[in-house]
């Protein structure tokens, strides 16, 4: 399908790069405006560059801009959301910025700094969020729009490794997002959390060594057999945000190759991924 976010203002954080930089592609070529929110100008940067490459014929009226943004501070999200007044306003939001931090860690050894500091990205970030994206849309009257909120599967399952913090504040972003689908049900606006399961990525890699699809089954449950593609996040907020997910909204979209269902992980080889747009 083509065209199935035509004329369509969206705004997306943490969009320098893995899932929210995979989705900015796809919006782009579903006929979409993109407006992408990064803390990292040079990062932006690069990425508004692989976008032309990747999607090099935009159609008037049709846009991708880039904007410096800490999610955590509010009026830069309330700046970043009214740039978008001039093009008629919000339709779609995708609340994907986010932390985990590396000395994230057990209720013992954590300390309060990163346990404020995850807080303040990864809730009152999305909040912002949220809370801005509904402004814009009330401000330009729209008859609908979609709100997607990047949570996690660990926030479903328990983990026997500690990242307490993480854990903590994507918890909290399934249970508001629920909420706030329940309070704007009648304005029609949806809200709905995406629930990644572990991605493939370069760090990732590293942390596993070359042995990398043997220690996928001994270590970890992978029903499928290996990682999740950043692409097959973003093929999930697509339909999220396009009109064909009309009749969803409060839902932890799960994507996570069945973890979150494995009791006993099956032998054999890992199924084929998906190449990502990026790389």
């Amino acid at each position: 399908m083509v065209n199935r976010l035509a004329g369509k203002v969206a705004l997306i954080t943490g969009a320098a790069g893995g899932i929210g930089l995979e989705t900015t592609v796809l919006f782009l070529r579903e006929g979409a405006s993109v407006l992408m929110l990064d803390i990292s100008e040079p990062a932006l940067e690069r990425a508004v560059a692989k976008v032309h490459e990747l999607v090099p014929d935009l159609k008037s009226p049709q846009f991708v801009k880039t904007k410096k943004c800490d999610v955590s501070k509010e009026s830069d999200v309330a700046a970043a959301m009214e740039s978008l007044d001039e093009h008629g306003g919000l339709d779609i939001m995708f609340n994907n910025a986010g932390i985990m931090h590396a000395e994230d860690d057990d209720a013992i050894s954590t300390s309060e700094r990163i346990w404020d500091l995850t807080q303040a990205i990864n809730v009152k970030g999305v909040w912002f969020g949220c809370k801005h994206g509904v402004l814009s849309m009330r401000r330009h009257k729209k008859a609908k729009g979609s709100i997607i909120n990047t949570a996690s599967m660990v926030a479903l399952m328990g983990a026997a490794t500690p990242q307490l913090a993480y854990t903590a504040s994507k918890g909290a972003v399934l249970a508001f997002t629920r909420e706030l689908a329940m309070v704007h049900a009648r304005e029609n606006i949806r809200f709905n959390s995406l629930c990644p399961g572990p991605l493939n990525t370069p760090l990732l890699q590293d942390w596993l060594g070359d042995d990398l699809q043997k220690r996928h089954r001994r270590e970890v449950h992978f029903p499928m057999g290996r990682f999740g593609e950043a692409i097959e996040q973003a093929n999930a907020v697509l339909f999220l945000a396009s009109d064909e997910s009309s009749f969803v909204t409060g839902q932890d979209f799960v994507v996570d190759g069945g973890m979150t269902k494995a009791y006993v992980t099956g032998e054999g080889p890992p199924t084929a991924a998906p190449k990502n747009n990026v790389s």
